[in-house]
């Protein structure tokens, strides 16, 4: 489907005010932990463009984060799922603006101590993605299924605390320099159960993302179903 400029104007422009989100609880090993708990929450739910900034690890700058004493339980090999929302205080049915599509993704750091690690600098290793596949963007997933993220921790790493970084990337108006839109926060987990078996390679944040990845400055509007994503950021970890 062909899309004229002033169309792809308007659905960049669409629905402002519903547009943006927060990664805002987590559900894991059975629970559904409350809003804010464990996670380094920001009372702005804005993105962050600059792929260059500290704030691309756990957010912040811009969207200041307030921090939390608390460390969320998980089990190697569960799968956990982000919650997503627009405000702190919005709906399942309030997530992120239909037009915000991109992909989702997730990584992890091993860290002394989760409640005060800064999150940006070294350690860091993705442990989930997801593009595009026959026309259908990650974060459209999220949006139809009331927000949640699927994430499945890795079985083969080891035990103690970590940042589990969510992200959601929205390229509605990516055809221009620092014209995505990240969205991110860190949740704090102390994980058990791990074998302990692989030792992941791992990334910078910043420094996973530059500014003209291809999954990063992009012009969606011009895709076919049939077209293909490239994913930005390191390779994804397995075990």
């Amino acid at each position: 489907m062909k899309y004229s400029s002033l169309a792809i104007v308007v659905i960049a422009g669409a629905s402002v005010a519903s547009a943006h989100t927060i990664f805002v609880q987590l559900e894991a090993d059975g629970a559904t932990h409350p809003v804010s708990y464990g996670i380094r929450t920001p009372s702005y739910d804005g993105p962050i463009n600059d792929v260059t900034s500290n704030d691309l690890a756990c957010n912040g700058g811009p969207n200041p984060t307030t921090p939390s004493a608390d460390i969320m339980e998980v089990t190697a090999g569960s799968t956990v799922n982000a919650t997503w929302r627009h405000t702190l205080t919005s709906g399942p049915d309030d997530v992120m603006d239909a037009s915000h599509k991109g992909p989702t993704l997730a990584y992890l750091k091993k860290v002394d101590d989760a409640t005060s690690d800064v999150g940006y600098g070294a350690g860091w290793f993705k442990i989930q993605e997801d593009g595009y596949t026959d026309g259908a963007w990650g974060t459209s997933k999220v949006i139809d299924d009331a927000g949640k993220h699927p994430i499945t921790i890795p079985t083969c790493i080891e035990d103690g605390q970590y940042l589990l970084r969510a992200e959601m990337i929205a390229l509605h108006a990516a055809s221009s320099e620092l014209g995505a839109q990240l969205y991110m926060e860190c949740a704090q987990i102390k994980v058990s159960g791990g074998k302990a078996s692989v030792t992941p390679a791992t990334s910078s944040i910043p420094g996973i993302y530059k500014q003209n990845d291809p999954g990063i400055l992009i012009n969606i509007y011009s895709m076919t179903a049939d077209s293909e994503y490239v994913i930005p950021g390191p390779e994804l970890f397995t075990c």
